[in-house]
This record gives C-alpha cells, sequence and structure tokens, in this order.
C-alpha cells in the first residue's frame, strides 16, 4: 500500500507512539484487503464501548493510547446509562470500569454521544458520497444505504486508528465495484413498522454479506429504513442495500441480480416462531429510538401504567431534546434508557425472556445477552409490557 512522506512517517514512529501504532494498524488492514492508499474520511464511529465486551484487555489498550482524534468521532452505545445505571441494577465494580473506559475516550477528544444512530443527533456527521469509518452494523448499513456515504464495517481499534489518523484503507465499500446488488428482492406484501424488521431478519439470513436491492409496495419511512437495515446487519452481515426509489441508486451497470421473492406468510412467520406474550422484560430502541418513535411510544402508554419492566433506548441528545416526549412516557412507569441498549447491557442478563420491536434486538439477544428474545410489534409490545398476567 502506497504511503505519502508524511504518512510513513507516522508509521516510522516519528509523531509518537499512539500514531505509529494507529498507522500500523490501518497499514495491516490495508494490506489484508489489498487497498492501495489511505483515503481521508469525514467522521468516525467507534466501537468497543460496553466493558461488557472490550473487558480489562480493552479498557487497558484505549487508556494507553496518547493525543486526539482528528476528525469528529463519536461512540457506539456503553453498557449503561451513564447517569441511571443505579436504576439498570448495574453492578459498582462494572460501573466504575465502564466509567473509566469512557473517561479514556473523552481524553482523546472522542464525543460521548454513545449512540448506534449518530445521524439521528447530527445530520452533518455524515453525507452523501463522504467516505467515513464507522463500526456499528446499524449504522453503517444507515450511512452506506440511506445516506449514500461509503465506509466498511470497521473494528473498535481500527475505527479509533481511523481517528487519530484521519484517513481508513481505501478498500471494500469505499469502491463501486464492491456497491453493486448481488441479490434482488421482490416483496410481496404491504409493510409497515416492525414488519421491516421481520423482513431484514428474514433477508439477512439468505443473502449474507450481500448487496440486496429491494421492490417494495409500500414506501418505507426513515425509520423503517433503519430498522430494515440494522435487522439484516444483525441475522447476516449486510452493510449495504437498495430499495427501488427510495435509496440513493446502485452504480450503473451491474449483471442480473440472483432474484428472491418474500410473501405476507414469511413475514407473519417471524412472529409467530418468535412469541413474546410470556416476556418478563420488554425493551424498545435497537437501533435507538428517534424522536418520532419516541412520540409514537409515548402516545400508545397514554393513560396506561406498566405492570412488567419497559426500556426505551434512545440518545441522550434526543432525550434531552425532547423532555415532554420522556415524561409522558416515563409516567407510565417504563424508563427512557439512554447512553446503551438491551444488546451491549449486562443488565439484560437479569431478565428470562425479552420482548422487543426490532429484527436486530431479535437476532443478537439469545447469543449476546443468553436470554430468551420474543418478536411483536410495537403496538403489542406495548400490550405485552402493560398487560395483567
Amino acid at each position: 500500500m502506497y504511503l505519502s512522506r508524511e504518512e510513513e512517517l507516522v508509521y516510522l514512529g516519528q509523531r509518537g507512539e499512539s500514531l505509529r501504532r494507529a498507522m500500523e494498524i490501518l497499514v495491516a488492514l490495508g494490506d489484508i484487503f489489498d487497498a492501495d492508499r489511505l483515503i481521508p474520511v469525514k467522521s468516525v464511529q467507534i466501537a468497543g464501548v460496553s466493558f461488557k465486551n472490550i473487558g480489562e484487555a480493552g479498557l487497558e489498550w484505549i487508556s494507553d493510547l496518547k493525543g486526539k482524534v482528528v476528525v469528529p468521532s463519536i461512540l457506539n452505545p456503553a453498557g449503561m446509562d451513564l447517569s441511571r445505571w443505579h436504576e439498570m441494577d448495574i453492578d459498582d465494580n462494572f460501573a466504575l470500569k465502564q466509567k473509566a473506559t469512557i473517561d479514556a475516550y473523552r481524553r482523546l477528544g472522542i464525543a460521548i454521544d454513545c449512540t448506534c444512530t449518530p445521524y439521528q443527533i447530527n445530520p452533518e456527521i455524515a453525507c452523501f458520497g463522504d467516505h467515513l469509518a464507522w463500526s456499528e452494523s446499524s449504522a453503517v448499513s444507515f450511512a452506506n444505504s440511506v445516506i449514500g456515504a461509503r465506509t466498511n464495517r470497521e473494528g473498535g481499534p481500527s475505527a479509533l486508528a481511523a481517528a487519530l489518523i484521519g484517513k481508513t484503507p481505501f478498500y471494500g465499500y469505499h469502491l463501486d465495484e464492491n456497491r453493486i446488488p448481488t441479490h434482488r428482492i421482490d416483496v410481496e406484501a404491504d409493510l409497515k413498522g416492525s414488519d421491516f424488521g421481520a423482513l431484514g431478519f428474514l433477508v439477512g439470513r439468505t443473502v449474507k454479506d450481500g448487496n440486496p436491492l429491494f421492490k417494495l409496495s409500500s414506501r418505507p419511512t426513515l425509520d423503517e429504513l433503519k430498522s430494515l437495515g440494522a435487522a439484516m446487519a444483525a441475522s447476516g452481515s449486510v452493510a449495504l442495500y437498495y430499495v427501488e426509489g427510495v435509496t440513493p441508486t446502485p452504480p450503473e451497470e451491474y449483471g442480473e441480480p440472483e432474484k428472491i421473492s418474500v410473501d405476507r406468510k414469511q413475514i407473519d412467520e417471524v412472529y409467530e416462531r418468535h412469541p413474546g406474550t410470556d416476556a418478563d422484560i420488554v425493551a424498545l430502541g435497537c437501533p435507538h429510538c428517534s424522536k418520532a418513535e419516541l412520540n409514537r411510544i409515548a402516545e400508545l402508554l397514554k393513560g396506561k401504567k406498566v405492570k412488567k419492566e419497559l426500556w426505551v433506548c434512545t440518545a441522550r441528545k434526543i432525550a434531552e431534546g425532547c423532555p415532554d416526549l420522556v415524561t409522558r412516557i416515563e409516567k407510565s412507569g417504563a424508563k427512557v434508557i439512554c447512553d446503551t441498549c438491551m444488546v451491549v447491557s449486562p443488565a439484560s442478563e437479569h431478565f428470562r425472556k425479552m420482548m422487543v420491536n426490532s429484527g436486530k434486538a431479535l437476532a443478537y439477544i439469545p447469543g449476546l445477552c443468553g436470554i430468551e428474545a420474543g418478536f411483536g410489534s410495537t403496538e403489542e409490545c406495548i400490550e405485552v409490557a402493560t398487560r395483567r398476567d
């Protein structure tokens, strides 16, 4: 891989040990994937934030780094609400380690907005055609597919390295040749809400790491596109998809992709195979809720009281921007939880079964949290949370 004179000096350690280590990661990654050079990135989103995932070794590695990031950089969700962690029944020792992790990132100049939806709190962080170095699977999917930016799914170390250097290797989804549709998905059903999560849950398992092109009879909202991409990234490894007439278009020339049809029966089977009525906790906001989703949840909870634990996960800046909605939701006894989510928090492990409205959470919860997962619409989730057994 070609390095400029300045990049070579960094690689040789003449700009400090931390930058040398960062450049070493980027060069190794570039060599593995045959990148010919590094390219500047507009922003970085860094995974490896929850202490549950990184452990002592990860905390030590981050803490040893010196310097400041050189491009806007934001964190993925942590393992707890940084202000209300006691209410999540988080262990004191875990909280201490999580705070130390956040402090280590803060010293590097990284914004402590722990969210998987950075585009919801700062639309300028990624625009059409921008090259990025983002980590979280659903954020990568949304950036590539809905925004039309370009990013690979970075690991935590490579994203942090990109933040310190301001560049990433030029390979993968940064190149047109890797953004070509591999499958055409004809959906023979009208979909709404959590149906898009169910669709993504199905399609991700089928296309794996392909680039599906959808033909839909209904026009999805931004939140539904978010849900679709998040589910495919979790049940498969989809980092880019297209929806005809909705998302940015694929490169002009490509062959005939493999055709797949999905009907209403297949969508309904996702609900039927993963019932959630016997769950002892309900969790919404995977990916983090938008203001519109918080408003919908507040409307559904109006005049009701929860009988089971109900978490509503969102970014802190979203919650702070609509305190009236937070108050309305929490009046029911539900908890609006910031900075974290049900997938990366050890608090989820205190329960037996979790009901979600997210295809992403449905795919991740059993393996990452070690508990059962049930699936339903937002309305069904609220009904289960407020129903007296």
